[in-house]
């Protein structure tokens, strides 16, 4: 089947078999490695990415579903050079170890956070409780999501001015331990 999709941005026009799931389409025909294959049972969250807006799990989605969508992957999240508030946050609270799990964690609390842009320890562990992580123990990322929802508020200060548009070493130090190139 012939799909449509535009991904990060990018608008792709591909044949995929009708059984494809959006992860392998993702990864194996864009190149896009950073959506993590985790479980390809819709139990960890690896795969997390943002189809027209709201986190899904790619290996619950066949390809041929995105057709017409936008989808947003942990890479396309960064612009011009500089991290998304909420992977500055997850870099600058420690909120990753082995890394495996952050693309999707990025992607769901990205979502949590249009939901509710003032979570509580609570609401945050109910936002991410569709994703696993066997390293961390959720602390930092808690603290990660808190962090950037503060740092996201309209009129957060030059701290926000600095995480949501400017500081470019960090960003440079930071893009490859934010969840934007696993394989």
């Amino acid at each position: 089947m012939r799909i449509t999709v535009t991904v990060d941005g990018t608008r792709y026009t591909d044949d995929v078999e009708p059984r494809t799931l959006l992860v392998h389409y993702l990864r194996e025909q864009l190149g896009k490695v950073g959506t993590v294959v985790g479980c390809d049972t819709s139990n960890c969250g690896a795969c997390t990415v943002h189809l027209d807006g709201h986190s899904v799990k790619s290996c619950s989605v066949l390809a041929v579903q995105a057709d017409g969508c936008e989808v947003t992957t942990v890479e396309g999240l960064a612009r011009d050079g500089t991290l998304h508030p909420v992977q500055q946050a997850f870099h600058d609270n420690h909120a990753l170890q082995c890394g495996f799990c952050t693309p999707g964690m990025i992607m769901q609390s990205i979502d949590l956070l249009a939901d509710n842009p003032d979570p509580d320890e609570q609401a945050v562990r109910e936002g991410i409780e569709g994703n696993l992580c066997r390293c961390t123990g959720y602390q930092n990322i808690i603290r990660a999501v808190q962090d950037a929802a503060h740092h996201m508020r309209p009129g957060a200060g030059p701290e926000a001015e600095r995480v949501a548009g400017g500081d470019q070493s960090a960003a440079g130090r930071a893009a490859s331990s934010v969840g934007g190139g696993g394989e």
